[in-house]
């Protein structure tokens, strides 16, 4: 087992056996943990959170109240179809067109409510949130282990709607946060803003964000699943 797995069971099962994690449960996936709307709040009070008008999002549990409050602030939200599985892979959330911000914010709503969109259709981002498994004070993150977020930044850095420049934010709770590195390659996405129920991170790590999608990090049959890839 390589050391990002051995973080990641570590940290599912420290959630599970402390009780902070919500149904249903941890292992597999970005947990969503206690005071996840806390986490929420601590980010509404930041400027950058005040200022962004197009933000870009993953879909798990813990960020869905982020997507909600967006909408209802009026912003537009950005979220990735699973596995990028379709040309028009992301999903357009136009405030303005949703009567129901709640359901708009689940996975669901949002493929009911939302309209596919091609990545040369999107706006220039403001802020990226971003569902983490493990994060450290440097600012590196990890994920579930698929690669999806960090290949969403690079299709966004491809296509221009996201720059170096682009916030990322992560909302977790405290045990999810390290003192341990995290093995860290060219291909992953550090976070600028760590936030939990507890209080708001600046990371201080200064890492460089992706600059382009590398194929080197991908391989074949993933690349053959995901039709963006076939017209870059």
């Amino acid at each position: 087992m390589n050391k990002k797995r051995k973080i990641r069971e570590r940290i599912w099962k420290l959630m599970e056996e402390r009780g902070v994690v919500r149904f249903p449960g941890a292992f597999g996936r970005i947990p969503n943990f206690e005071g996840a709307e806390k986490a929420g709040e601590n980010l509404f009070k930041l400027e950058i959170w005040k200022k962004a008008k197009f933000i870009k999002s993953n879909p798990d549990s813990p960020q869905r109240i982020i997507r909600e409050r967006a909408l209802i602030e009026g912003k537009v939200v950005y979220m990735a179809v699973p596995r990028l599985r379709e040309l028009k892979c992301f999903i357009k959330l136009e405030p303005d067109k949703i009567m129901n911000p709640k359901f708009a914010s689940t996975i669901k709503g949002a493929f009911r409510l939302g309209k596919p969109v091609h990545p040369s259709e999107i706006e220039k981002i403001d802020l990226i949130i971003a569902g983490s498994v493990a994060v450290n004070m440097n600012g590196k993150r990890l994920g579930k282990g698929g690669g999806y977020s960090d290949l969403e930044y690079a299709i966004g850095r491809h296509f221009g709607f996201i720059n170096e420049n682009t916030p990322v934010i992560t909302t977790v709770h405290e045990i999810q946060i390290i003192e341990e590195d995290i093995p860290f390659l060219l291909h992953d996405v550090p976070v600028d803003y760590i936030i939990t129920p507890r209080r708001v991170i600046k990371t201080y790590g200064n890492l460089k964000k992706p600059e382009r999608i590398y194929p080197e990090f991908l391989d074949k049959e993933k690349i053959k699943k995901i039709p963006i890839l076939s017209i870059i």
